[in-house]
Formats: C-alpha cells, sequence, structure tokens
C-alpha cells in the first residue's frame, strides 16, 4: 500500500512513521520517500490499522494506491 503522508519532513519523521507501522506489524517493509512525501508499506496487517498509527503519531495519511 502506498499513502501519501502530510507533515514529514526530516530523518526523524520518517523513523517516526516508520516505528508507528512496525508498532502495527513488526515484520512489515517501510519506504519512505520524504521528497514525495510518501510512504510504501508491505505488510499483512490491517492498512485501516497502520494509516489509523500513523495518524496517532501525528501524520495526516491517504491510501493513494494498493
Amino acid at each position: 500500500m502506498k499513502l501519501k503522508v502530510d507533515k514529514m519532513s526530516c530523518g526523524h519523521c520518517a523513523s517516526s512513521v516508520g516505528k508507528a507501522v512496525h508498532a502495527v506489524d513488526p515484520a512489515a517493509d517501510v519506504a519512505v520517500d520524504l521528497k514525495a512525501g510518501t510512504v510504501s508499506v508491505t505488510s499483512q496487517s490491517d492498512g485501516a490499522l497502520i494509516r489509523q498509527a500513523i495518524r496517532a503519531a501525528g501524520y495526516p495519511a491517504v491510501v493513494v494506491a494498493g
């Protein structure tokens, strides 16, 4: 799944988003593209739970693919 994630501007932001995803699914594959403002996640977990975790970390997230 690919998400558009607002408010990401630095490595700390990317790390926070990654930690939020891994709190839901420790085995998830997470790729953050700060320049594009996107996060790609490969996970067996429910996408809604992943989006909720990213939002709870303070980053608005909207699915753009998958």
